[in-house]
């Protein structure tokens, strides 16, 4: 399994973002913590062309500069 992890300096920046930002933004602070703590998983991220398709939209237009 392919795993993204962080260095301790990162991971520690990245808890004191998630703590700075969890006044405001507490669904921010969560994925910082969790991206601190656990690192990202290869094996299970998806490109935007397959979230697309999970919920139903049309494929991404290059000539539509405007549309995510």
């Amino acid at each position: 399994m392919a795993r993204i992890v962080f260095d301790p300096d990162e991971a520690d920046s990245m808890r004191r973002a998630a703590r700075d930002a969890f006044p405001q933004d507490p669904a921010l602070a969560y994925a910082l913590l969790q991206l601190a703590d656990e690192g990202v998983d290869l094996e299970s991220c998806r490109t935007w062309d397959d979230i697309r398709a999970e919920r139903g939209l049309p494929p991404h237009d290059d000539a539509a500069h405007h549309v995510a």
